[in-house]
């Protein structure tokens, strides 16, 4: 695998890419991850590291200008590192990480699969890096687009992603397959309640609204401060637990905002740790306004038990389907009415919190994708003979 982030963060993609390991590994395969320098290594995984580099440690998700020399120096930190292995496939993550996964598969002679997490040009978008339109965005559009025409299968973390690749993007449709994101469900489980909220200084019986992941405008968080603003002006008696990271700006923001007495911030919660703290909630949202990428941190907050508070996109509903409670898109005043009414009706988060954690069970576990990882694996192989 080349994973062009610095794995291990305790993020979304970050979790894809460990999941979907272990669950190849469960199957029998012998897995090796190719990765940055920053990061830290996970149990049972062999982790090659590219040479470290002092000025750089970003953790958070989104575009660098540092990225293309780090890319360099993990094309050949993978290719060091396939050399040794002798791979039957490339599984390359992200679009840099398929970019080079191209020219490896070029010297390895083996087939390359593109584990796509989401538009390359819409993620620069996202976080501001370049202008739809703009010359910059027009080369990204032209190299994401001989990235999706190279690699030999793509697998897409949604079926609209997979929708946008076929239709905006011209790919094959036979050479897309939907793989969504999934949750190992004996792990992440309903805990105790009381124990976190303790810790945290949260009363025992205020409804708590839970959010885990990376804190920044297209997650919405901005979005679910005014929500809380518009909350607070109500006099509705909700509390807020957002854990992630870069927290410091936000937690300003909430300040200025005069809501800081409604929300704790944490900080990076450990991926270990990470359901004790979900559980601590009633209920769990996710702001998320990113149209390309999938929504990983949904699959957690089902299988925790948590009734699910997002906004209505194809993405969210593919995910949590009628067990899902949706606000218009993008609408921070309606956000906060879903929040309220939710928060005062305890009977329907019960109900919700049951049929959540049975959809998870159900419909969303990672045996059931590292099943059809390997049988899409055995059918490129097939193919590459």
């Amino acid at each position: 695998m080349v994973a062009p982030t610095p794995f291990f963060a305790d993020r979304g993609c970050h979790v894809r890419i460990y999941e979907e390991a272990r669950a190849l590994m469960a199957r029998g395969h012998q897995v090796r991850i190719a990765t940055y320098h920053l990061g830290r290594d996970m149990p049972g995984i062999t982790t090659d590291r590219t040479v470290r580099v002092p000025w750089y440690s970003k953790l958070a998700a989104g575009p660098s200008w540092h990225k293309p020399y780090l890319d360099i120096l993990l094309f050949f930190t993978a290719l060091r590192a396939a050399r040794r292995m002798k791979p039957d496939l490339i599984h390359a993550h992200l679009h840099e990480g398929a970019f080079f996964g191209v020219f490896l598969k070029m010297l390895l002679g083996v087939p390359l699969l593109f584990d796509c997490q989401g538009s390359l040009t819409g993620e620069l978008a996202d976080h501001g890096f370049a202008r739809e339109g703009s010359l910059l965005y027009r080369f990204f559009a032209g190299l994401e687009g001989w990235i999706n025409r190279n690699a030999d299968a793509i697998v897409t973390s949604s079926g609209s992603g997979r929708d946008d690749l076929v239709g905006k993007w011209g790919v094959p449709p036979r050479k897309v397959t939907p793989l969504m994101d999934g949750v190992d469900t004996a792990f992440f489980r309903p805990y105790p309640r009381d124990e976190v909220r303790r810790r945290l200084g949260i009363a025992p019986d205020v409804p708590l609204v839970v959010y885990l992941g990376v804190l920044n405008r297209y997650q919405g968080i901005d979005l679910l401060l005014s929500a809380m603003v518009i909350l607070k002006s109500q006099g509705r008696p909700v509390r807020f637990l957002v854990m992630g990271f870069p927290e410091e700006g936000y937690r300003e923001k909430a300040r200025e905002l005069g809501v800081a007495d409604m929300v704790t911030f944490t900080g990076r919660i450990d991926y270990g740790k990470a359901p004790a703290y979900l559980s601590a909630g009633d209920m769990a949202v996710s702001p998320k306004v990113s149209l390309t990428e999938a929504n990983g941190k949904l699959f957690n907050y089902m299988a925790c038990g948590l009734p699910t508070l997002a906004f209505d996109t194809p993405v969210n509903r593919e995910i949590l389907g009628e067990t899902g409670v949706y606000a218009r898109y993008g609408d921070a005043e309606d956000l906060a009415a879903r929040i309220g009414d939710l928060a005062a009706d305890p009977r329907r988060r019960r109900e919700l919190a049951r049929l959540v954690r049975q959809r998870a069970e159900g419909e969303h576990s990672w045996q059931a994708r590292g099943k059809q990882l390997e049988e899409l694996y055995r059918g490129m192989l097939r193919r590459g003979r």
